[in-house]
C-alpha cells in the first residue's frame, strides 16, 4: 500500500486497547482499504530512549540469535523485523491460516503524535505513565479486525468475539530448575504469578482460571477454564459485539465479573445466542468451549511453547554463553552448587547456546500470544460457508466462526535478565505465602 497516514488521518483511528508492547488502533471511518482493519502501533517506554526503539534494527546478538532468517535479520528497523518475526517464525510454526501477518504502511511522526494526544483520556492512567506511541517509527502494521467479519456490517449481522490470552499451558520438567524451586514442576507459573501480583496491588482477587485445564483435551476442563476466565477476566478474557467491547478491560485489567456486569452482558447476548433469560451466558460459554475442544486450536500453541526444554533456569546460562560476558548467576551462587548444575551448559556449543535462547524467545511469544475467536450465526438453509462450523446443541443453532492467533510479538534479547529475575521474585513470592499459610494453620 503506497500511502502515507498524515496527521489530519488520525481522528478515524479509534483505541481499542493495548499490550505492553502495541497500541491498538480500529478504524471509524469510510476508506474502502482501511473499513474492517485495526493497527499496531508502536509504544516506547516514558523512561527508555526512543530512538533504541524507532530507527536500529536488531542488535548484532540478536542477528546471531536469528540468522537462519535472512530478512529478519537484514530489516533496517526493528518495527519491520518483528513483522518478518511473525511472517517468517510464527506462521511456520502456528499455521499460516490462524496467523495474519498483515502489512506495513508508512506514518508521518505527525500521524503518531496525533494519535498519542487523541487516545491519551482512553488509556489506563499506569499504561498513560508507563509508555506512550513511538513517534520515531516510519510505519505501523495494518491487520483485518479479527473482532469483525469480513463486510459482515454491511449486511447488518451480528458477530460476537472472545479474546482469549492462555497463558504457559504447561509444567516445566528441565534439570536445571533448582532444588529450591521444584515447587515450578507442580504449580503453574500463571497460579504464582496471581500471589505476585496480588501482593503487588496490581489484581483485587486471585483468579481461579488453570490454563493447564484450558490446555488439556478434556472437554470439562476446557469449560472449567472458560468459566473460570469469564468470572475473573483480568487481562486474559475480552468479549467483543460487532467489534464494540463487552466485557473485560481495555488496555488493562478487569475485576472479577460482578453481578451488575454479568446482567449486562447477559442482556448483550441477546442478538445472538438463542435462549431464555439468565441461559444466555452459560450457553456463550459453551460455544467457546466446544470450539476450542473440537478444532484442537491450542495443540500447536502447546507445541511452541514447549520449545522451552531448558526453562529460564537453563537459558538464563546460554543467554551468557551467546553474549559471552561472565555467568552472573552463577557468580551468585556458592562455586559448588554452580559446577554441580550449570557446567555442563557452560561448555556446550554456541550454536547449541543460541538454539537454546532462540526457542526461549519463540516460546516467550507463545507463551504471551492471545486468540481471537469471532462467530457468527449461520442461517438455516444458508450458502455454503468459506468458515469453519461449531454447532450449539442447547440452542439448537449452527455458527460460522474464524480463529486467529494475534500479539506475537519478538521478545528482545536483552529481556532475558528481566525474564530470570521476575521468574526468581514469582516462586519467591509463592513460596512465602506457602510458608505463611502453614505457619498461620499451625498457630490455629
Amino acid at each position: 500500500m503506497a500511502m502515507v497516514l498524515q496527521a489530519n488521518d488520525a481522528r478515524e483511528w479509534c483505541y481499542r486497547g493495548e499490550g505492553a508492547v502495541n497500541l491498538v488502533l480500529a478504524y471509524s471511518g469510510e476508506h474502502p482499504d482501511f473499513v474492517g482493519k485495526v493497527l499496531r502501533v508502536q509504544k516506547v517506554a516514558r523512561s527508555g530512549s526512543q530512538c533504541e526503539n524507532g530507527h536500529s534494527g536488531l542488535t548484532e546478538m540478536e542477528c546471531l540469535i536469528w540468522k537462519e532468517f535472512e530478512e529478519l535479520v537484514s530489516a533496517p528497523t526493528k518495527e519491520i523485523s518483528e513483522y518478518y518475526f511473525v511472517q517468517r517464525v510464527m506462521c511456520s510454526l502456528l499455521g499460516s491460516k490462524n496467523v495474519d501477518a498483515g502489512i506495513r504502511i508508512r506514518v508521518t511522526q505527525e500521524f503518531l503524535e496525533t494519535v498519542d494526544n487523541n487516545v491519551r483520556c482512553q488509556r489506563p492512567s499506569w499504561r498513560v505513565d508507563a509508555a506512550k506511541v513511538n513517534p520515531l517509527c516510519d510505519s505501523v502494521l495494518l491487520i483485518s479486525d479479527h473482532s469483525l467479519f469480513p463486510h459482515g456490517m454491511l449486511k447488518k449481522e451480528f458477530c460476537i468475539s472472545v479474546e482469549i490470552k492462555p497463558k504457559c499451558g504447561f509444567l516445566p520438567l528441565s534439570e536445571f530448575i533448582a532444588p529450591e524451586n521444584t515447587i515450578k514442576r507442580s504449580v503453574t507459573r500463571f497460579k504464582m504469578h496471581q500471589v505476585l501480583k496480588m501482593h503487588q496491588g496490581k489484581i483485587s482477587e486471585i483468579s481461579a482460571y488453570d490454563p493447564l485445564d484450558l490446555f488439556s483435551g478434556s472437554r470439562d476442563r476446557v469449560h472449567e477454564a472458560i468459566t473460570n476466565l469469564f468470572k475473573t477476566p483480568q487481562n486474559n478474557f475480552r468479549v467483543f459485539l460487532n467489534g464494540s467491547l463487552i466485557l473485560g478491560g481495555l488496555g488493562g485489567s478487569a475485576d472479577a465479573t460482578s453481578c451488575e456486569v454479568g446482567k449486562t452482558f447477559e442482556n448483550a447476548l441477546k442478538c445472538v445466542i438463542q435462549a431464555v433469560d439468565g441461559k444466555r451466558t452459560q450457553c456463550f460459554l459453551d460455544l467457546i468451549s466446544e470450539t476450542i475442544f473440537s478444532s484442537g486450536l491450542l495443540n500447536k500453541v502447546l507445541e511452541v511453547q514447549k520449545l522451552d526444554s531448558a526453562d529460564i533456569e537453563g537459558a538464563i546460562h546460554a543467554y551468557y554463553n551467546v553474549i559471552s560476558q561472565p555467568c552472573m548467576v552463577c557468580k551468585q551462587l556458592a562455586e559448588d552448587q554452580s559446577s554441580k548444575r550449570y557446567n555442563s551448559l557452560h561448555s556446550i556449543s554456541k550454536d547449541e547456546s543460541l538454539k537454546i535462547v532462540r526457542n526461549y524467545l519463540i516460546s516467550a511469544t507463545a507463551k504471551d500470544l492471545s486468540v481471537m475467536i469471532s462467530f457468527r450465526p449461520r442461517e438455516d438453509g444458508s450458502a455454503e460457508s468459506p468458515y469453519s462450523m461449531v454447532s450449539l446443541e442447547s440452542t439448537n443453532q449452527s455458527f460460522d466462526y474464524k480463529a486467529y492467533f494475534i500479539d506475537l510479538d519478538l521478545k528482545p534479547l536483552e529481556r532475558m535478565e528481566y525474564y530470570y529475575k521476575l521468574d526468581q521474585q514469582i516462586v519467591s513470592c509463592y513460596a512465602q505465602m506457602v510458608k505463611s499459610t502453614l505457619q498461620h494453620s499451625h498457630m490455629k
